[in-house]
């Protein structure tokens, strides 16, 4: 898979198309992690509500992802009760982390490429880790993705660069 140059879209706030596509990647975010958790600990395994906020970011630009980053838990536990409250502030944290991370890795490298994205899943969930590590006062329960989410940041990796392909062959 060698990289592609891409085009990249930096939508403002005053763009009603920022908030269409955000909506998208949002209804995304909600649709996906319900599928997961069909699968006991599928949410936990395959940690899907970063999935659209990693391609909004990267595609579309930090103001789409931040809108997805917070919106997809508040969301997500409002209509579901997943992410439980108490795991708002982290998911949300990491959410922003990742849209702040593809959004600055797509800039920087104009292009795409199956190692940039897992440059983007390795810096948002090192990043991520170490700041809920102090939020929680727990560098091991921190490790969680890293160690149960494995099949899920490989999902990242993978069908984010198979996602983000397909939207800039369209």
């Amino acid at each position: 898979m060698t990289a592609q140059s891409i085009r990249l879209h930096s939508l403002e706030y005053r763009d009603v198309r920022t908030y269409i596509i955000a909506a998208l990647f949002v209804v995304g975010n909600v649709v996906l992690p319900q599928i997961c958790h069909l699968v006991s600990g599928g949410g936990l395994t395959w940690l899907p509500i970063y999935f659209f906020t990693l391609v909004g970011a990267y595609k579309f630009g930090w103001r789409v992802g931040v809108i997805t980053a917070l919106m997809s838990p508040l969301i997500n536990s409002m209509m579901f009760g997943m992410p439980p409250v108490a795991m708002l502030p982290i998911i949300t944290m990491k959410s922003l982390i990742l849209a702040a991370t593809a959004s600055c890795f797509a800039h920087k490298f104009n292009r795409l490429s199956i190692i940039v994205i897992l440059g983007i899943v390795i810096s948002y969930q090192l990043i991520g880790t170490a700041v809920e590590a102090l939020m929680i006062n727990s560098f091991s329960a921190a490790l969680s993705d890293l160690t149960t989410g494995l099949p899920g940041l490989a999902f990242q990796v993978i069908g984010g660069y198979l996602t983000i392909r397909y939207i800039l062959n369209k």
